[in-house]
């Protein structure tokens, strides 16, 4: 089997030694090419010269939504296997899929797991999300939370949760699977829509999230007023948010939001704001090596 390796690692860090292990660990089948994908790779130009070779992302959730964001531009997910191991500070996709946290296992699980289909977000302009899609105070939370995430992890979204909780809520329309769930007469905190389970480095934004059962986690929380956001920042950190009667959760196909512009989180990038944005599952699009 032939590999190329892509990452994000530059040369000399530590990450860029874990790559090296990594390496070692995978020519254990074949040989291995490793393309570094600094602001200066071309990523078409990357793919361009994979052939029929192994894919495998070496990064965290950033590095993992570029590639897969690009092969299904280029059409090529349905022909593309797709390995990872896990080295950001969030992994949260890794987590939620099952893919082990440790180099070693992970590098075992791309020489011997087996490919199973695995779900996507995709939005109505043809941009996907592989982990989560997030807005009101959970896209608040990542932009403030950010500055901490490196230091504190899980608990940096927390932080930047109880930071943004003092921000205004959301008058918005949430349709679900083209029910409206939640009109502009009823403030919205937040909206969240997940394929996996965490978000900022294990925190359980959607914890029945599960990337592989062809189903969508939508979150709707409606603890709008100031003292409010701010037990549901707290039990976000508890994990015991979806116990609350503020919170409502389905299980769904499609999310539609429309109101007053809004930022958007995908996979931690952000964008916006927006006055309307549409989601929808794309079931098994991609082909991912995860354990047997």
């Amino acid at each position: 089997m032939s590999t190329m390796l892509l990452t994000n690692a530059r040369a000399g860090s530590a990450d860029r030694q874990r790559v090296e292990l990594a390496v070692r660990l995978l020519e254990a089948g074949g040989p291995v090419e490793v393309a570094v994908l600094d602001s200066a790779t071309e990523l078409d130009q990357v793919l361009d010269e994979r052939g029929d070779r192994l894919l495998v992302i070496a990064g965290g959730d950033g590095t993992l939504h570029r590639v897969v964001a690009a092969l299904y531009r280029r059409g090529e997910l349905d022909d593309a296997k797709v390995g990872l191991i896990p080295l950001g500070t969030g992994n949260d996709f890794a987590r939620g899929a099952g893919v082990p946290l440790d180099l070693e296992e992970a590098a075992k699980v791309v020489l011997a797991g087996r490919v199973q289909s695995v779900d996507l977000v995709v939005d109505d302009l043809g941009n996907i999300a592989v982990n989560n899609v997030h807005l009101g105070v959970g896209a608040e939370a990542s932009r403030r939370g950010a500055i901490w995430k490196h230091r504190l992890g899980r608990l940096g979204y927390g932080l930047g949760m109880l930071q943004a909780s003092f921000a205004h809520s959301f008058r918005l329309d949430v349709d679900i699977d083209g029910e409206r769930v939640a009109g502009r007469d009823r403030p919205v905190l937040e909206v969240s829509v997940g394929n996996g389970a965490t978000v900022g480095g294990g925190l359980p934004l959607n914890p029945r999230a599960d990337p592989t059962d062809g189903k969508l986690d939508a979150i709707v929380s409606f603890a709008a007023g100031p003292l409010r956001r701010i037990s549901y920042g707290i039990d976000l950190l508890r994990a015991q948010q979806l116990a609350r009667p503020d919170v409502m959760r389905r299980s769904c196909d499609a999310v539609t939001v429309t109101g007053e512009p809004f930022f958007v989180s995908a996979d931690g990038e952000i964008y916006g704001p927006v006055p309307r944005r549409a989601w929808q599952l794309e079931r098994g699009a991609l082909r991912l090596l995860l354990a047997k």
